[in-house]
């Protein structure tokens, strides 16, 4: 069953995401700009299945296709496949990856790494976000070394069940404990916004409407 606040927070967009969490006094929450995504026209949120590896260039390839199948087998629908590989020399998605988690119902992808395959991705509509491109797979070279813990993205730390909202302006992550709190602002800083955009298209001076609602 998908979670309803995933319809709620998709509504939202990120820039008033961040102005709230700031507002709340919450640091560090914004995934660096050299995570970007596939689709700059989509929306992608919900929670994270966090991943973590390393390249192991010595490994068994059939050892490394062992463990990246069942790190597909353990990636639940309704969540984000959320990977930091602590490299960028090979690919941490591709065709018939994607195609699997797709068809399992995973949201999307966040990657601290690379995609390839793009042009079947972006047939397929499985939002993906990535550092960069590269036809280098995983195997023989790369393993992962945990699932469902914390992990970090520059600053950024993601904690399995976090949530994660991109668009085509950055993503942040927002504390599951802090959801529900961080959408109910987010939805009414928007209808707050409107009200301002709405008095200065009809005429009111931009401060008087800062003053009067104070957002801008």
């Amino acid at each position: 069953m998908t979670d309803p606040r995933i319809e709620t927070l998709g509504g939202c967009y990120t820039s008033v995401l961040h102005d709230v969490m700031r507002a709340m006094g919450l640091r560090n929450f914004t995934l660096p700009p050299r995570i970007t995504p596939l689709q700059p026209d989509t929306t992608l949120c919900g929670p994270a299945f966090t991943i973590e590896g390393r390249m192991a260039e010595d490994a068994d390839p059939h050892e490394t296709l062992l463990a990246w199948t069942g790190l597909l087998s353990r990636c639940p629908a309704g969540h984000i496949w959320t990977a930091q590989p602590n490299t960028h020399t090979v690919a941490q998605m591709g065709e018939l990856s994607a195609e699997t988690l797709h068809a399992k119902g995973v949201l999307g992808c966040v990657l601290d790494g690379a995609l390839r395959d793009s042009p079947f991705i972006l047939k397929l509509g499985l939002p993906c976000w990535r550092t960069h491109h590269t036809p280098k797979d995983i195997v023989g070279q790369w393993l992962p070394t945990a699932t469902e813990v914390e992990i970090h993205m520059g600053d950024v730390m993601i904690l399995p069940g976090d949530w994660l909202h991109g668009d085509r302006d950055g993503m942040v992550r927002i504390p599951e404990a802090r959801l529900d709190e961080v959408i109910d602002k987010a939805v009414e800083a928007m209808q707050t916004e409107n009200k301002v955009r709405t008095a200065i298209v009809g005429g009111m001076d931009p401060q008087e409407a800062y003053l009067k609602w104070g957002k801008f």
